[in-house]
């Protein structure tokens, strides 16, 4: 009778515990800190030494792990983040719970690298929204008992419905953020487009006709109006340069079309010629935080050239070497000094280095003055 009340009052406990993480979880709309909380109120709900959040991309691939129990020592340690092979491929594939006394004794359970901290008992549930694989919930090393329970089971079950619920919310609240910028930025650009450049080339045309009609002789004046037309058309240019940096694009999955389109309007707004040399299918089986990492460098760097440069020819090329992806985009304009920070500040050329540094690649950039500038990603696959 006592066994049985101590076990009533772990499960209210349990229930009121779980009810209080799903409240603060709800109450999150940064879909990261979300991502976070769910890890750490498992952890704490189920009594895992470690627990652990994966989201898969579409090829069933971890694209996204946060944990929780790790120190940041022990994580480097580990040296990467799983792939989402062995059991942690199971649980993306079959999606159903798998709970597992020893780890060491299931064939599934491959590929711990060196480093990698020991792990014994284990427990996974998939988080699903209707159809629609959201993620998976890990927990591993039960602090209590050898292995995690079936309560335990049915408590991480229930978390994960919750966790559910708060991740379509976060993305939710993302994309209606997203979308209220996107259409800011598109009214701003039309309102550039079809008013101030309008009323700036009637302006030119007006000039162009006074030129025209200025006597024999006036060599001088004739100068000064052609400066000043040359001053209005590059004015133009800057405004649709600044329209085309006001439209960014997402990156929709697919590289070769999200590449083509940047291209094409790049070249509409700026009259510079581009050359794309991309293969098709080394485009289609990149990885997805890759090829995300592409489509965000290129849009980022098309948009420096288009603000920076004054070239002419624009190249862009991904190819495969050995191991890795290189992206190159390489522009015939006006350079800079390297040597110089202050002609390197404005060039947006830090948020290239730092995607480039959350792949465990390297960001080369090579400029002269005269000589054009050459932006290199080199991404390992």
């Amino acid at each position: 009778m006592t066994d049985a009340r101590q076990q009533l009052e772990l499960r209210n406990h349990q229930l009121a515990a779980l009810n209080q993480a799903a409240v603060a979880i709800a109450g999150e709309l940064s879909l990261d800190k979300v991502l976070q909380q769910i890890v750490d109120a498992a952890r704490d709900l189920m009594g895992a030494q470690y627990a652990a959040l994966g989201v898969p991309n579409a090829a069933g691939y971890l694209e996204t792990f946060v944990y929780s129990g790790l120190t940041a020592e022990q994580a480097k340690q580990i040296g990467h983040l799983p792939k989402g092979l062995g059991l942690l491929g199971a649980l993306i594939h079959e999606q159903r719970a798998i709970r597992i006394p020893r780890l060491g004794d299931d064939p599934r359970s491959v590929g711990f690298p060196p480093g990698h901290p020991p792990m014994t008992s284990f427990l996974g549930v998939p988080i699903v929204a209707g159809s629609e694989s959201l993620g998976n919930l890990y927990l591993t090393n039960k602090l209590t008992t050898p292995e995690f329970t079936a309560d335990d089971q049915a408590l991480a079950e229930m978390l994960a419905t919750h966790a559910a619920v708060a991740i379509q919310n976060a993305r939710l609240y993302r994309q209606v953020g997203r979308l209220a910028i996107v259409e800011e930025r598109t009214r701003i650009g039309m309102d550039l487009h079809d008013g101030i450049i309008q009323s700036i080339f009637a302006v030119g045309l007006t000039l162009e006709s006074a030129k025209f009609s200025l006597p024999e002789g006036a060599a001088e004046t004739e100068q000064l109006l052609q400066r000043a037309i040359d001053s209005l058309n590059d004015t133009i240019r800057d405004i649709r340069n600044y329209i085309l940096d006001l439209r960014p694009r997402h990156f929709q999955g697919d590289l070769s079309a999200g590449l083509a389109q940047l291209v094409r309007e790049f070249q509409a707004n700026t009259l510079v010629e581009v050359e794309l040399v991309a293969p098709a299918e080394l485009l289609a089986n990149l990885p997805t935080a890759v090829a995300r990492t592409i489509f965000l460098s290129t849009q980022e760097a098309l948009a420096n050239v288009a603000r920076h440069a004054r070239a002419s020819e624009v190249k862009v090329v991904v190819a495969e070497v050995e191991s890795a992806v290189h992206l190159t985009i390489s522009d015939n304009g006006q350079g800079f000094d390297m040597s110089s920070q202050s002609h390197t500040v404005g060039h947006g050329l830090a948020n290239m280095q730092a995607r480039a540094n959350e792949l465990e690649g390297k960001f080369i950039l090579e400029s002269q003055p005269g000589q054009g500038t050459s932006v290199t990603l080199q991404l390992p696959l």
